[in-house]
């Protein structure tokens, strides 16, 4: 036995010094690094490619001072009982002179300073109809405002305030925005006001809602609620990128599907509501409808790509450029008009008196239309 111990001793030892070698060289190798006992620090790294911030505070700095909250309040004639309805009743109120109850609603909204001279953006549901409007910056300072113009079609408006010094937002291009894209939405959420949440950009060009009749929202999972319409997205530097309006929700609150208009659009709504109190949008005087699919397989043309006149407007820009029903319009100006939503964005963006070039498939044939844009007529006010 005593030989055995004697035989073994020098390979433990040598065994034992091995060991020690090696941990002490490669201690990854037992995992020794990430134990949290183990006292060796940690260094976080960016995962590879990634370009983000680990902070958005800067972005927060640069556009949140041009953001301000909106309350407005509005008065609102009680409802008659169904029995003071009667013509009787009506004459018995008028004659004591006694008068219906009134009350004041009052409800709240974001809005965006777009240039100094206090131009706000915000949408027309948190105006509409309003008595007053009430406008509070981030730096204390308050105002009433007035309505400069409103757009039902696009759910936009924009207000006025008479203040000086006031903190402006950088624009984004929302063109630009990619899906995964990083964006904060800053607002005044059950009147939590100056308020920023966080997510992504959920996906680009929705429309098909029926929320407005001029659709291209930017979906997003930054929480926005009741009182965030009318408040900016923006993306990790800081740049408007779109006008927060909606939320799809069973609950009244945010479940991680939220709307917001482009900047672009709303930039060019705008405008058109300070140069001419309503927005100018082109119209060729066409109805359309999306081509069946057995068409489209007939002519081999692109799936979900085209669409076929039902019918023009007599003496219509469509009708005096040679458009016919039957004709299918698969682009204007290079752009594919898809299902229809692109092509009337397009057109509806076009400014009158402005040439567009269509391209048709007419009896199977390739054709190219140019047209002259005119005025939408009978727009909804």
């Amino acid at each position: 036995m005593k030989e055995l111990l004697q035989f073994l001793r020098w390979p433990v030892v040598c065994g034992l010094l091995a060991a020690i070698i090696i941990l002490d060289h490669f201690p990854n190798l037992l995992g020794l690094n990430n134990h949290p006992g183990s006292g060796q620090s940690q260094q976080i790294t960016a995962p590879p490619g990634s370009q983000g911030p680990y902070s958005y505070s800067q972005a927060v700095k640069q556009a949140a001072p041009a953001v301000v909250n909106i309350y407005t309040s509005k008065r609102v004639t009680q409802e008659l009982p169904p029995k003071y309805r009667d013509p009787f009743f009506r004459y018995f109120l008028q004659k004591n002179n006694i008068r219906q109850k009134e009350r004041v609603e009052r409800s709240l909204g974001s809005g965006i300073i777009i240039n100094p001279n206090g131009y706000i953006l915000t949408n027309n549901h948190v105006i509409k109809d309003a008595d007053e409007i009430l406008v509070l910056l981030q730096d204390g300072r308050e105002a009433l405002a007035s309505v400069i113009g409103t757009d039902p079609e696009t759910d936009l408006a924009v207000l006025k305030i008479s203040l000086n010094n006031l903190e402006t937002i950088t624009i984004g291009d929302p063109s630009q925005a990619m899906v995964g894209d990083v964006v904060l939405a800053i607002g005044n959420p059950y009147g939590f006001g100056h308020t920023v949440t966080q997510g992504i950009i959920s996906a680009t060009g929705r429309y098909g809602l029926r929320l407005t009749t001029y659709e291209n929202f930017i979906q997003t999972d930054a929480a926005i609620n009741p009182g965030n319409s009318g408040g900016a997205l923006v993306d990790a530097q800081g740049h408007l990128l779109g006008i927060n309006t909606a939320i799809q929700s069973n609950s009244g609150g945010s479940q991680g599907i939220g709307l917001a208009t482009p900047s672009d659009l709303a930039l060019r709504i705008m405008s058109d509501l300070i140069q001419y109190g309503k927005v100018i949008r082109g119209w060729l005087g066409i109805e359309v409808q999306a081509v069946p699919g057995t068409i489209a397989e007939s002519y081999n043309l692109p799936f979900n790509n085209g669409v076929i006149i039902t019918g023009t407007y007599r003496d219509g820009p469509a009708d005096d450029s040679g458009l016919m029903g039957g004709d299918i319009i698969t682009s204007i100006n290079g752009q594919p008009v898809g299902d229809g939503h692109a092509g009337m964005n397009l057109i509806a963006a076009t400014r009158p008196g402005e040439e567009v070039a269509i391209e048709i498939v007419r009896e199977g044939q390739t054709m190219n239309v140019n047209a002259v844009v005119g005025s939408r007529p009978n727009s909804r006010e």
